[in-house]
């Protein structure tokens, strides 16, 4: 089974090389006129899921409640467009990770009122992996809500590369959120190892 996404190399072949190269966290995202579905879904998602406890990794789902809840994630992250945030929280339960995205500091209120344990900022940069994206909120949407809420996790979202994360780590972000620039490589542990030492690189104390 191969990917567009993945450069035709089988998605867990490439979700293997990135968890050995070092990523913390990994989240399915499944969309597009080809996601998978059903059966053929949660199949994929328990083979992702076995994998990252191999690694010691948390698995995450992108927007399918009920399918984190199904198979026992780690954790959900949610859209502004997806359920209502404090549902989730709810099903989900206190010990589960709840991410959701943002595009402002009014976003990034409402989500700490809901109980999310971190917000995805972005796109910081412009993306070709959400269609819908926002316009690109550049690394002062990162700073204004840094400035707001300074201990709240901000994981920066939406065109990461090596080449800008120097620049997103110096925010104070917390992490960031990778797909193409890893999905995309030859070789994702070593795109992993790039983006590391693009951190270690910074100016960031």
């Amino acid at each position: 089974m191969g990917s567009e996404n993945t450069g035709n190399r089988h998605p867990l072949t490439v979700l293997e090389e990135a968890l050995s190269g070092g990523i913390s966290y990994f989240q399915l995202r499944e969309k597009g006129d080809f996601a998978l579905t059903g059966h053929e879904l949660e199949k994929f998602a328990g083979e992702c899921q076995r994998l990252c406890g191999v690694y010691g990794v948390p698995f995450i789902v992108n927007d399918n409640v009920e399918l984190a809840c199904k198979i026992g994630a780690d954790g959900v992250h949610i859209g502004q467009e997806d359920e209502d945030a404090s549902a989730v929280r709810r099903k989900m339960g206190n010990e589960k990770i709840l991410g959701i995205s943002v595009h402002s500091v009014k976003e990034a209120a409402l989500a700490v009122s809901a109980g999310a344990d971190y917000v995805g900022m972005g796109p910081v940069f412009s993306t070709s992996s959400k269609r819908d994206a926002k316009s690109p909120a550049g690394v002062a949407g990162i700073l204004s809500v840094k400035d707001a809420y300074p201990q709240l996790p901000v994981i920066a979202i939406g065109g990461i590369t090596p080449d800008n994360a120097k620049l997103v780590w110096s925010a104070g972000v917390e992490g960031v959120a990778v797909i193409s620039a890893i999905a995309g490589a030859e070789d994702a542990a070593l795109q992993v190892e790039r983006l590391q030492n693009s951190f270690r690189r910074s100016d960031r104390q």
